[in-house]
């Protein structure tokens, strides 16, 4: 039996098909080759148009199938993860209204600090276990604010793997993790908050029908399974937001497990038992795939979002038009510190872990006798890393303390520069692990459908391919320090 993946990301969309008995991918594929532009019609916004994810879905679906390693009629399942806080919004006949407003946007941070204080601040905590933020109900407020002619035609708010998933079923269903990261989801009551509809001046009638994470979600059309090639009728039975769904594929499920990604933003993803919660709302909680009222299941997320991109930035940059293995070769013959170069890897909207600030991409002691392109790329690289480590320590203040972090070897994994500070600047092995957001989505899909008993259970096949422990500690904690001080000479201005 086989389980279709779809993972939306901001970049591409990948699809994998994998047997379930077995577990191993038989297909996978991407689409668009070229990365797809992130539109930014002002400083500090993102949009992305829904209709074109839906066009590059369809297209990967059938990139997949032609490679003819399986028959598309026996994929029993379809789930899907996407990229978080993004909002998409339809009219009565499930038109798209507009761009979707992206995690990245930026737009929305007053309206939400103005909620936060407002509602209060141990109300927001408590309850929500975040400040609205930049995230998806404060986006919508904005629209409401800015585009009320437009709000009036909305019929149904939606996160963007909502949307895909309405495409696949005619059917406009959403989740508690959804709403729990779109800042709707009461987690004392484990129900939509009324509160925050109020607040914002918000219909419930804009909010779907919520449905467990792991459940059907509509049945695939006729129409569209002859598009497809896929048998009319066979459930969407999964729907994650991409770091939920990331933690899902690396079996990061029990409290204390911890998933990292270096994808387009970079993420670090604990589960905690309990309704943990940041004071300063830098690092964020939201309902786990696996959460349960009477069993919690809390994802605390630290998100930065000047991470591949960053990478991507250089890479253009410096000429390695030849792609990522050249980048990543010539980082290596650079020593770690980059002969004094630093950088600061912030150039990408507002970043939660620095209170919502922008404080933008540079470098730092650039020697035009000294520095050239690889030293750039080595100093983009350990900047990442720096920036994993000053979220892990606000983590860590909050009681998410790794002794190993699980990853896939994909994106900034891929580079031996950035593996090797990463694990050394935190202090804590890395443990790597086959698949990616498209396999977490079809296992997904196969709990949903009821082919797994559980998430547990579709875990528990899953073995670390190899690990990467710290290797050079002492040195990169120094670096470390001097970067972490320029960081916050920066932010004191």
């Amino acid at each position: 039996m086989l389980l279709l993946g779809i993972d939306l990301g901001t970049s591409s969309i990948k699809v994998s098909v994998i047997d379930s008995e077995t577990q191993q991918c038989v297909a996978s594929a991407r689409y668009p080759d070229a990365e797809v532009e992130i539109l930014a019609p002002q400083p500090g916004w993102a949009e992305q148009s829904p209709d074109q994810w839906w066009e590059n879905v369809k297209q990967a679906i059938l990139r997949c199938h032609t490679q003819e390693t399986y028959d598309p009629k026996d994929i029993a399942s379809i789930g899907i993860a996407y990229q978080m806080h993004g909002l998409v919004l339809v009219d009565k006949d499930q038109h798209v209204l507009r761009n979707s407003i992206i995690w990245c946007d930026s737009r929305a941070v007053e309206i939400g600090e103005r909620a936060f204080q407002k509602m209060g601040e141990q109300f927001c905590l408590s309850r929500l276990l975040n400040s609205p933020g930049n995230f998806t109900a404060s986006k919508l407020a904005w629209v409401k604010e800015n585009e009320p002619e437009l709000y009036s035609r909305i019929d149904k708010m939606m996160l963007p793997g909502d949307f895909i998933a309405m495409k696949l079923t005619g059917e406009i269903t959403t989740t508690p993790s959804a709403l729990s990261e779109g800042i709707f989801w009461d987690f004392q009551e484990e129900g939509l908050s009324t509160e925050i509809m109020q607040q914002f001046g918000f219909s419930p009638s804009l909010i779907p029908d919520i449905k467990p994470v792991f459940s059907s979600h509509g049945h695939v059309r006729e129409t569209v399974a002859a598009r497809l090639g896929l048998k009319k009728g066979i459930p969407v039975a999964y729907k994650s937001g991409d770091q939920p769904n990331n933690a899902l594929s690396l079996n990061v499920l029990q409290p204390g497990e911890v998933a990292a990604t270096a994808g387009t933003s970079g993420v670090i993803y604990g589960v905690a038992d309990q309704l943990s919660y940041d004071r300063q709302s830098r690092i964020n909680s939201f309902a786990h795939v696996n959460h349960q009222q009477q069993d919690k299941r809390i994802g605390i997320l630290l998100c930065i979002n000047g991470v591949g991109i960053f990478n991507r930035w250089i890479k253009n940059m410096t000429g390695a038009n030849t792609g990522y293995d050249d980048l990543n070769e010539s980082a290596q013959k650079i020593k770690p510190g980059s002969d004094g170069l630093f950088a600061m890897p912030f150039g990408n909207g507002a970043e939660r872990m620095l209170n919502n600030r922008i404080p933008g991409a540079q470098f730092t002691n650039l020697d035009l006798n000294i520095h050239h392109s690889a030293h750039l790329v080595r100093a983009v690289q350990e900047s990442i890393a720096f920036a994993f480590r000053y979220g892990l320590d606000i983590m860590r203040e909050n009681g998410i303390n790794p002794t190993v972090i699980r990853a896939a070897k994909s994106n900034l994994f891929l580079s031996e520069v950035f593996t090797s500070a990463f694990a050394s600047v935190n202090n804590v092995a890395v443990e790597f692990y086959d698949g990616d957001g498209s396999f977490g989505s079809a296992l997904g899909a196969g709990i949903g459908a009821g082919i797994y008993k559980d998430a547990v259970s579709a875990g528990a096949m899953r073995k670390a391919d190899a690990v990467v422990r710290p290797s050079q500690a002492s040195l990169y904690e120094d670096l470390y320090q001097q970067w972490k001080q320029l960081l916050e000479k920066q932010l004191a201005q």
